[in-house]
């Protein structure tokens, strides 16, 4: 094992200008990076990296079966999709942990397959980098938060930084280098059939609304999304949702309404992923969360406003401003009991960023639109 990171020097845009070498002989390698539908469009540029500097190699992510969801029959660095169980500390969703016995079956399965290069791409490795190592490959390389273990090549895990900008780095040190820092998101021919098969084309320039996130901290209240939909003029407005956020969509509904005197489109768990990209695509603007959604959104190139906790404002946040708008609680409280996101879980399911003012929020989406329309 190393002892010091392996990294290059002179960064620009963040990422090493001179990466570590490349590990000879790759034949299959594996990524680690099985967290939520977002986490994966950030480190799209570092996976796309890796797959440019391993051309030939086999690409494994160790993902959910979203990831697979997402990139079936989309051109992306990713050659297959293997679902990582519920590991402790590793895991995402809901349920119980897998026992130890089911972890190391799936572990001894992807020993047998044979990697020659794993990475972790997960977090900051205290319970991921073990459960790398335990694949067996020739080489690792991960992140590494203070107390984790060490792989053979590393970079620190610090807070604050941005996802992208770190996942760019830890490709370095296998030799891949980009300075790209917007993720990119193929759109297929299949992604809009599928959008067209739910919300059917119009004349009228199209807005996407999602309210929901995996965390309700991060919702903004629904009613001044739809009211800030509403003020946008011409535009025609659709609402999505999952099948869990009905309740949702339908707050966003009424806001627009007490504006706009009419109901918006809604569409509450009608819409595959592959058609999610697709309405994404199809769309001049799309205002939320900090979500998968919004980062598909940006990942496929339609412009974005947003509302994010001070938290998630450093680590995945768009970095770019032309087409995206941010606006912060940089308070980021409970709105039933105060408490902020990065003390812990409070349990009340309510918004941390109830205290953004929607005119900001308003005027942040009616720049974007009118910028958008002259495009």
């Amino acid at each position: 094992m190393v002892t010091t990171p392996v990294v290059g020097t002179a960064p620009a845009l963040g990422v090493p200008a001179d990466p570590a070498p490349l590990v000879p002989d790759v034949r299959r390698l594996a990524i680690l990076r099985a967290n939520g539908l977002g986490d994966l469009v950030v480190s799209e540029p570092a996976l796309s990296a890796v797959r440019a500097a391993y051309p030939d190699a086999e690409i494994t992510l160790l993902g959910q079966p979203h990831h697979e969801a997402l990139l079936a029959g989309r051109p992306s660095p990713v050659d297959r999709v293997v679902f990582v169980p519920p590991v402790p500390g590793v895991r995402v969703g809901p349920g119980p942990d897998a026992p130890a016995d089911v972890v190391e079956a799936w572990a001894a399965e992807q020993r047998a397959y044979g990697y020659d290069l794993a990475i972790q791409m997960h977090g900051g490795g205290g319970n991921s980098n073990p459960l790398v190592a335990r694949l067996g490959a020739r080489v690792t390389a991960g992140t590494a938060a203070p107390g984790a273990p060490h792989l053979d090549r590393w970079v620190p895990y610090t807070p604050y930084q941005h996802d992208t900008l770190r996942w760019n780095e830890l490709a370095a040190t296998v030799g891949a280098l980009t300075p790209r820092i917007e993720p990119r998101l193929a759109v297929t021919e299949a992604d809009l059939a599928a959008s067209r098969d739910v919300v059917a084309e119009s004349d009228r320039p199209l807005v996407v609304v999602h309210p929901g996130a995996t965390d309700a901290r991060r919702c903004y209240p629904e009613d001044r999304l739809g009211a800030v939909a509403a003020s946008l003029e011409g535009a025609r407005v659709v609402v999505v949702g999952g099948g869990s956020e009905g309740d949702r969509v339908a707050a966003v509904a009424r806001g627009f309404a007490a504006v706009a005197g009419h109901e918006p489109e809604t569409v509450v768990g009608g819409l595959t992923l592959p058609g999610l990209v697709g309405l994404l695509a199809r769309a001049r603007l799309m205002i939320g969360n900090d979500s998968g959604p919004r980062h598909v959104a940006g990942a496929v190139g339609t412009p974005t406003v947003a509302v994010f906790t001070y938290a998630n404002l450093a680590d995945v946040a768009p970095l770019t401003r032309v087409w995206h708008r941010v606006l912060v609680s940089w308070h980021g409280g409970c709105a039933v009991c105060g408490r902020r996101v990065l003390e812990g879980w409070c349990g009340h399911h309510a918004s941390a960023t109830h205290d953004v003012p929607v005119d900001d929020v308003r005027e942040a989406a009616q720049d974007l639109w009118a910028q958008a329309a002259l495009t």
